[in-house]
């Protein structure tokens, strides 16, 4: 018959989750003694808790790498730990876990946790990139001491660098330039107000508000005149910088950016902003990984896509709203040519929000400003051609 019965559908739970080597042999090393414990666990764990509706595998994967930790069962452990590796999930989520274990079951259990998942990983070939904790590296964490209130995060020694992030993200959207620029400048980069740990105060937000937040941080951290790299809405804060507060920047760099958008555009905005307010950020999030990362980007790395749409999800709504008002009447274009300090231009080919031609009318008003255009890059060029963008903004700041 070829009707499959409990056994059968907790089989291919299991094989869903361990992998096919563990279960075969774990099935045909069944011997006299241990075949119905096998068939026991394979009816009613594979099937009838795995086989639950409620929770997707991966947060059951989360889970028992949780209970598992706070029991000390460290050979179950590293058997789900090493499935749920090389099943896919992202080392984000595992790492949360772990984090999270080490609140409910200890520093000394995630301690043996964080080790065995480390080993795990070492046998892959996927060791995490270093992060050193030095005083010449480890990233600081402050607050302005001004209202609103911004989250500031400090690293690196030498020229001073600004970063500026894109709508919806935070300032962990520049973990990775921000760790090459610190070996050679002092990185400043903040959540702008209503984003990630920045104060969100009611809306809405101007365009000049954010600049002059932008401002009041230069100048409270007193390391002025700056190079001040803004991506998307961070670009449109970078304009307003040069143009209302001249004497804090140094040199501006301005990716996937505009400095105004068509009449059109207004529709568009106003219905993102009614999509938020009416159904949160899960409402608008899909679409803006679509527009923010290519098809060929999330396709190549599902992870980072993934990630992208729960760092969105994690967004205030009121704040995000609150931003697209502002971010929708940016208007510098007129004012371009006052901006006197060197400048690059970045667009990405395949960006439908923000152009390479309306990155082409900033360069063109800005005096002396380069425009350089990714290829293989669309809305948010920092994270899918994180090289090119780093070679060319460091390139950029050697020469300014």
């Amino acid at each position: 018959m070829s009707q499959q019965d409990d056994f059968d559908r907790g089989v291919k739970n299991r094989r869903a989750v361990l992998g096919d080597a563990w279960v075969d042999r774990s099935l045909n090393n069944a011997n006299a003694f241990n075949a119905e414990f096998q068939s026991l666990i394979t009816r009613y764990a594979w099937h009838d808790i795995w086989g639950r509706p409620g929770l997707d595998h991966t947060t059951r994967r989360l889970l028992v790498l949780g209970m598992t930790m706070g029991l000390a069962r460290w050979e179950e452990f590293e058997l789900h730990c090493r499935a749920a590796i090389e099943g896919g999930v992202p080392l984000d989520k595992i790492k949360e876990a772990l984090m999270q274990g080490a609140i409910y079951c200890g520093v000394p259990a995630a301690n043996t946790a964080f080790k065995i998942t480390m080993d795990i990983l070492r046998e892959a070939g996927r060791v995490p990139p270093p992060q050193p904790l030095s005083s010449a590296s480890r990233a600081a964490t402050h607050h302005t001491f001004s209202e609103p209130q911004l989250r500031v995060c400090v690293q690196g020694q030498g020229a001073p660098v600004v970063l500026s992030h894109a709508l919806g993200l935070d300032l962990t959207m520049w973990d990775g330039l921000a760790a090459g620029l610190a070996a050679t400048h002092e990185v400043a980069r903040y959540d702008h107000r209503g984003h990630g740990g920045s104060a969100v105060p009611a809306g809405p937000y101007t365009m000049e508000q954010l600049v002059a937040d932008a401002a009041r941080l230069i100048r409270e951290w007193g390391r002025g005149p700056v190079v001040f790299i803004g991506l998307s809405m961070g670009g449109m804060v970078g304009q307003g910088l040069a143009i209302r507060h001249p004497e804090l920047v140094k040199a501006l760099v301005l990716a996937n950016t505009t400095s105004r958008y068509p009449e059109a555009a207004a529709a568009v905005w106003a219905q993102r902003i009614e999509a938020v307010e009416a159904g949160g950020m899960a409402a608008v999030a899909d679409m803006v990984v679509e527009r923010y990362v290519h098809a060929g980007f999330r396709a190549q790395h599902p992870e980072a896509a993934h990630a992208l749409r729960a760092q969105l999800l994690r967004s205030d709504p009121a704040g995000y709203a609150a931003s697209c008002r502002a971010v929708a009447a940016v208007d510098w274009t007129d004012s371009l040519p006052a901006v006197r300090c060197p400048t690059l231009v970045i667009a990405g080919a395949l960006d439908a929000g923000a152009t390479p031609a309306m990155a082409q009318v900033i360069a063109d008003r800005i005096p002396g400003a380069r425009l350089e255009v990714f290829d293989d890059a669309s809305h948010l060029s920092v994270a899918e051609v994180p090289q090119a963008f780093a070679q060319t903004v460091s390139a950029f700041l050697a020469a300014s």
